[in-house]
């Protein structure tokens, strides 16, 4: 039996996840692409629980890119329906548990019925503060700094990194601490472009379907074992100090 790792003793504030390898776990058992994001709903399932269990205050997750309409059309209304039914399944439970759900993205190219989904799930856990689920649907980095650049101009504010930052999708949150890939992929693929100057990165090689508990510890384990400098030397980091931290 696989023992556990032990609880690291610096846990990430905000951590952020890209969810690969659905279709690769699908296709190596010969199962449709649909059957492997399915199987993903498990796995975010258990990140949540493990996020409440460390003390993680954030967790973000990247569910659909705005990269991702170039799919396959029945892979796509998929995905649409498995989120309009994670929606009806789950929402009850994660409320119940103190999380408070947010959706960054562009709602614009959704359909009203999952748009609508959406801010109805958002409403009825806004009270919450035990965990902030971002799940990111609809959302690419480069949208989300060029919405923000709009959204100023449109405003009359100045461009600054202050006011960007406090006009992007994930503004509420803060900055994350941990980036985590699954998939075996060395990339981040336009997810929090903006956000991520200063995240640690960690890559799995752990399929999204598979990523379980353990998985989970190795990474925070790994963010344990880091120094965060933020630009300075190592002499002279006493605490973090990153924006989120203020």
């Amino acid at each position: 039996m696989t023992q556990a790792l032990q609880a690291p003793t610096s846990v990430p504030r905000h951590v952020a996840i890209v969810m690969d390898g659905n279709g690769r776990w699908a296709s190596q058992r010969h199962l449709p692409r649909l059957a492997g994001h399915k199987k993903g709903v498990d796995a975010l399932r258990r990140a949540v629980q493990a996020s409440l269990d460390q003390g993680v205050s954030v967790l973000t997750v990247f569910a659909f890119s705005s990269e991702n309409w170039s799919r396959p059309a029945a892979e796509v209304a998929g995905l649409m329906d498995l989120l309009s039914l994670v929606l009806d399944r789950e929402v009850e439970s994660l409320a119940a548990n103190g999380v408070r759900l947010h959706f960054p993205g562009d709602r614009a190219g959704l359909s009203e019925r999952v748009a609508q989904g959406l801010a109805a799930a958002e409403a009825r856990t806004a009270h919450n503060q035990r965990l902030v689920l971002n799940v990111c649907f609809n959302y690419g980095g480069r949208w989300d700094i060029a919405h923000a650049a709009r959204r100023l101009v449109a405003e009359g504010r100045e461009i600054t990194e202050k006011n960007l930052s406090e006009a992007t999708a994930l503004a509420h949150v803060g900055d994350p601490d941990l980036l985590i890939r699954t998939g075996g992929e060395m990339r981040i693929s336009n997810f929090l472009l903006w956000q991520s100057a200063y995240t640690e990165l960690f890559f799995s090689a752990c399929l999204w379907p598979d990523f379980d508990d353990l998985e989970m510890a190795r990474a925070l384990k790994a963010y344990a074992e880091r120094e965060r400098r933020f630009g300075q030397i190592g002499e002279q980091v006493q605490q973090p100090i990153g924006p989120q931290y203020a």
